[in-house]
């Protein structure tokens, strides 16, 4: 495949993935980014953990998951709790009301990408699954 045909569809894929993005973050209407349920993801799925630990997996900056961490703190849809053995270490945990929310904002996506997707027919669809599981190296 020629570059110029790989920077389109790379160009392509961006601009659907940045179009979902928008919106998504238009009819979620919460004040919160896709980052911030990335966070509460996370946290759902694994547990408290320590900021740090949370900015490596998900790629983010301290500084930057410092300040994710705060609006959903200020929010009350995680806590921060310190280590019962050693004070200064600092965990973060979901509450309910962000188990609550990640809920709604999963089935704000799927009903999202379930819109999009009914553009292709099925064997579109298809296809569609078997590239990203090629790309995802699940084949």
């Amino acid at each position: 495949m020629e570059d110029k045909t790989i920077f389109e569809l790379i160009h392509d894929m961006d601009k659907f993935t940045n179009q979902l993005i928008v919106q998504w973050n238009i009819n979620f209407n919460e004040d919160l980014g896709i980052s911030h349920v990335l966070v509460l993801s996370h946290l759902k799925n694994n547990g408290k953990s320590r900021p740090s630990d949370i900015a490596k997996i998900l790629g983010l900056t301290p500084p930057t998951l410092s300040y994710l961490s705060d609006k959903l703190v200020r929010k009350k849809l995680a806590v921060r709790t310190a280590d019962e053995s050693d004070r200064r270490i600092i965990f973060l945990e979901i509450t309910d009301a962000g188990v609550a929310l990640l809920e709604r904002a999963t089935a704000e996506g799927q009903r999202l990408r379930r819109n999009l997707f009914e553009k292709l027919d099925e064997q579109e669809r298809e296809l569609l699954a078997k590239l990203y599981k090629k790309l995802n190296n699940e084949d």
